[in-house]
């Protein structure tokens, strides 16, 4: 299949061989941008195509110099993985080899553009799951064997910081909280490919717990979340729930003045209060039955997540403030990741942002989660400063774990910075 795609872009039609949709599996998602635009306009301005294969979804996606999305391709396997109770990684690398080429394949089509068009590539290489990682790369490095067009590989992170700046002008430096299913981390940008780290979470990550949760709730099981990952169920389970209904257990790293979060002491307190409400209202954890109080036990438990967030984010800013790392007319907050998709979350924080003269940046939940946007925006941001531009793609390696920057976290710890207890309602 890739030879196809090689041979064909140096066809006449702009077009890849078989490329109609009806071709597709219909769980692919596709979206054409540049309807508005003429195919003239978008060669007048340098392409890129963007690959992801980190973790659970197949995206590719084609953007200009502008920002403008000309064509994307997404698959997304968590349905399966929803089925499965979490994701296995062997199972997820062969539905990306399954996937990617009709995935790039419906990019470039949509986008109405062959590869020779294309300015560069740009690849997700670095951080995630390593059997996911090696799919795209591995796909990158054959499209590429015979062609002039060259790689950028891209840090998943970091794209994650950078996607919003495709839709709004955000300078840099500024303050940038990631979090998904993987990763969460506190961070400050101070250009396209330099973050100073100030804190990361020390076990979980918040998509994680808000999984494990939400099966402990059998809200797989439950009519009303069919088909929703479980973050998705414990936001939509929440609603109306009430916060206050049960003890305040504990906070976790109530008196570690960091930047750091875990999430795994806040999984367990919910793991303990559902068992004591199955005992109390005679359900079993095996049975088909659902608790009469699901929802206030979502909301108590997004409540929790939400004010672990706000708390190492004001510390953050304060940090931030104490060492003049961002100055008072470029105070901007970016959240981005999986979990910023969460409405709670997202007012929570910017009640924080309200109350420290911040400026909250959100990209729309569409790009919050993983897609070939970002990472083709993320290539864009280099190839305009002319940065890791690999004409040579075969010697690059994938990096499961790498660091998104210089780690600084034991500078905001032996800064040890008080903060008042955060009320965001």
């Amino acid at each position: 299949m890739l030879l196809q795609i090689l041979r064909s872009s140096c066809g006449s039609t702009g077009i890849l061989p078989g490329s109609t949709r009806n071709s597709l599996s219909p769980r692919v998602l596709v979206r054409t941008w540049s309807s508005s635009s003429s195919l003239l306009q978008q060669r007048m301005q340098r392409l890129v195509l963007g690959i992801e294969t980190s973790c659970d979804e197949t995206g590719a996606a084609v953007i200009d110099e502008d920002g403008k999305i000309l064509g994307e391709g997404l698959y997304s396997q968590k349905r399966i993985h929803v089925k499965n109770g979490g994701i296995i990684p062997p199972l997820a690398q062969d539905l990306h080899r399954q996937h990617i080429n009709s995935v790039v394949h419906q990019a470039l089509d949509s986008a109405g553009v062959k590869l020779k068009d294309l300015s560069a590539v740009a690849t997700t290489i670095m951080p995630g799951l390593a059997l996911c990682l090696q799919v795209g790369l591995q796909y990158t490095k054959d499209l590429l064997r015979h062609t002039s067009v060259p790689f950028i590989p891209v840090h998943h992170m970091k794209a994650h910081a950078l996607t919003v700046r495709m839709i709004k002008q955000v300078d840099f430096p500024f303050l940038v909280l990631l979090v998904s299913g993987g990763h969460c981390l506190l961070a400050i940008a101070k250009g396209v490919d330099e973050f100073l780290l100030l804190g990361r979470t020390l076990d979980n990550a918040p998509g994680e717990a808000f999984d494990k949760v939400a099966r402990r709730l059998k809200l797989q099981h439950h009519p009303k979340c069919q088909g929703m990952s479980g973050g998705q169920a414990i936001e939509y389970m929440a609603q109306g729930g009430n916060i206050r209904l049960l003890m305040d257990k504990d906070r976790p790293l109530l008196k570690v003045r960091d930047c750091n979060f875990s999430f795994s002491g806040l999984r367990s307190v919910a793991q303990w209060i559902i068992y004591n409400h199955e005992v109390k209202q005679g359900v079993s954890c095996d049975d088909g039955n659902h608790l009469k109080t699901i929802s206030d036990i979502a909301a108590l438990f997004q409540h929790k997540v939400a004010h672990h967030l706000v708390t190492r984010v004001v510390r953050a800013m304060e940090f931030a403030k104490r060492e003049e790392l961002i100055p008072d007319n470029l105070k901007s907050l970016v959240v981005s990741g999986g979990v910023a998709s969460n409405s709670y979350i997202r007012d929570a924080i910017n009640v924080a942002c309200t109350q420290n003269g911040y400026q909250l940046h959100c990209p729309p939940p569409s790009l919050c989660t993983d897609n070939g946007i970002m990472i083709a925006w993320a290539g864009m941001e280099k190839l305009k400063l002319g940065v890791d531009i690999i004409q040579d793609p075969q010697n690059v390696r994938y990096e499961p774990k790498y660091p998104i920057g210089l780690d600084i976290s034991k500078q905001v710890r032996a800064a040890d910075i008080k903060i008042k207890r955060v009320k965001f309602w």
